[in-house]
């Protein structure tokens, strides 16, 4: 089995390859397997082309730094959405281009493709702004998920998702910036459809399970 920490390294590569990420922007956590025992998550300003296993570090369910390094300065959001949130165990957090940009346009990602129902609803929400690595910025994320989202933006900062696996968080979080991609698109061409509750509800109905990292593997409804 893999160690969450190399797990955690080889995602933050994955982002940065793939665009999502540049540098030491972005951060993720994964729940520590052993309950009450807080959650891993990358150190501040190291780069993904950088990180190493040995420094990714643990902060304790008193919110306790153990490693070698500072954890990132957005630990507090981290700490207060698993905490909230039995259902994610693993969060990522990026500053991709298109979903940042509609994040600083402070606009929601609307049911423009049914593959927005992967966030939990009916719409992609936005978080209202905070100061970076603020506990103001916390509450307002974990406001904008609610019980019910597994992926919001961040106003004029970025995108947050999460999932009950890290392999299903970061697949969630290139999702919403194909579709944040797809929407931006989408507007320059002419007026998007947006699809109506009744048609959202059936994709979520049929939803359950989707995508990796899911406990029933289940394929959506067409």
């Amino acid at each position: 089995m893999t160690s969450p920490t190399h797990e955690i390294v080889a995602a933050m590569r994955t982002l940065d390859r793939k665009g999502l990420n540049r540098g030491a922007s972005g951060n993720i956590s994964l729940r520590c397997r052993d309950a009450g025992d807080g959650f891993w998550i990358t150190p501040s300003g190291i780069p993904a082309t950088e990180l190493t296993a040995d420094d990714i570090v643990r902060v304790d369910s008193s919110s306790h730094v153990h490693g070698r390094w500072r954890a990132s300065s957005e630990w507090r959001f981290h700490r207060d959405v698993l905490a909230a949130r039995a259902d994610i165990s693993a969060l990522v957090h990026t500053h991709s281009i298109h979903a940042t940009a509609f994040a600083i346009c402070r606009q929601p990602i609307p049911a423009a493709h049914y593959m927005v129902a992967a966030a939990g609803g009916a719409a992609i929400p936005c978080a209202g702004y905070a100061v970076f690595g603020s506990q103001a910025l916390s509450e307002s994320i974990v406001t904008a998920l609610g019980a019910r989202y597994q992926a919001c933006l961040m106003s004029n900062h970025g995108m947050l998702a999460g999932g009950p696996s890290l392999a299903r968080a970061l697949w969630l979080a290139e999702e919403v910036e194909t579709l944040a991609h797809q929407y931006a698109l989408a507007c320059q061409i002419g007026r998007p459809a947006i699809l109506d509750a009744a048609a959202m509800n059936a994709v979520q109905a049929g939803f359950a399970g989707y995508g990796p990292g899911s406990t029933t593997h289940a394929e959506p409804s067409e």
